[in-house]
């Protein structure tokens, strides 16, 4: 009795011996992860600190109003900004609206209304998989499909449909996330009630999605106001003289006419660029900062 008493007392002893080798070996690999990760976010934050630097101090002396009131010029001195502005407005209301309605559509349809079967796995997992194609792939899939075949031209209504494919998929996703968060208790209380399918989705389902909707439309659009490839590929030009005045119209959007100043010889061009790229910057940073606004305004005491 004592004896069987004494190893019990001696096993767990032993027991820490023999795997302290593997628990050490691994708290030092644990270490040595923690710093080179640690190592790597200091890289990256001080790069992005020294790329902010080196563009705040050939951009600033340039940043006026002129730049955002004037057109395009020849001189470094006189050119604007405007056209490229006024195109990434027309570019982002068509995107919006086109990836908003079909988006919020399409995720109703996939959460409340269709059957779970093969189909609609099937539907899901491609939707997922077009959220991550190159935006030049659609640049290429809006010069066939929109220019080419259904002949709308190289206007504004062909770069807006090619920017709503591209950020449809994201709204998509987000808002089935939103719609999905919405607690079963909701839709069973309206059931409970009378409510019809529809009646639960548009009173009480939607409402309460609505702040995740919104949310994942203005940073899917944010991502889009930011893109240059597709749009110079369905034939945003490069250099604009007038401001659009329709989605039939010519137009350029912010980032190709950063493009095409960074690409000219001359070095005042080159610090224009700097002063565009800060106000498209600007741009990105308000519809992130009114995407984070609506999610917490329309999501207190929704309940």
């Amino acid at each position: 009795m004592s004896a069987t008493t004494d190893a019990q007392s001696l096993e767990p002893a032993a027991v820490r011996r023999r795997w302290r080798p593997r628990i050490d070996g691994r708290k030092r690999t644990s270490n040595w992860l923690s710093r080179v990760f640690f190592l790597a976010t200091v890289s990256a934050v001080a790069l992005l600190v020294l790329l902010l630097g080196v563009l705040f101090y050939r951009g600033w002396d340039w940043l006026s109003l002129d730049l955002l009131t004037q057109q395009y010029s020849r001189n470094a001195e006189g050119s604007g900004f405007q056209a490229a502005i006024l195109g990434s407005i027309w570019l982002v209301a068509g995107a919006g609206i086109l990836s908003f309605v079909i988006g919020v559509g399409t995720a109703i349809f996939l959460e409340e209304y269709a059957p779970r079967g093969p189909l609609t796995n099937f539907l899901q997992t491609n939707i997922s998989n077009l959220s991550g194609v190159p935006s030049v792939v659609y640049g290429l899939l809006g010069l066939a499909l929109f220019v080419e075949f259904m002949n709308i031209g190289r206007v504004l209504l062909a770069g807006a449909l090619t920017m709503g494919l591209l950020i449809l998929p994201i709204v998509i996703i987000a808002s089935q996330e939103a719609i999905r968060n919405v607690p079963l208790g909701l839709r069973q209380a309206a059931y409970g009630v009378g409510a019809t399918r529809w009646q639960v989705v548009r009173h009480h389902v939607l409402p309460a999605a609505m702040p995740g909707i919104l949310t994942g439309t203005i940073l899917a659009v944010s991502r889009a106001i930011g893109e240059t490839a597709p749009l110079i590929v369905v034939g945003a030009s490069a250099i604009i003289f007038r401001n659009p005045s329709g989605f039939f119209s010519d137009y350029t959007a912010m980032p190709v006419q950063i493009y095409q100043w960074t690409a000219r010889p001359q070095e005042e061009f080159k610090d224009l660029a700097a002063a565009a790229i800060i106000v498209l910057m600007i741009v990105l940073l308000s519809m992130n900062g009114i995407a984070i606004y609506l999610r917490q305004r329309l999501g207190k005491d929704r309940w």
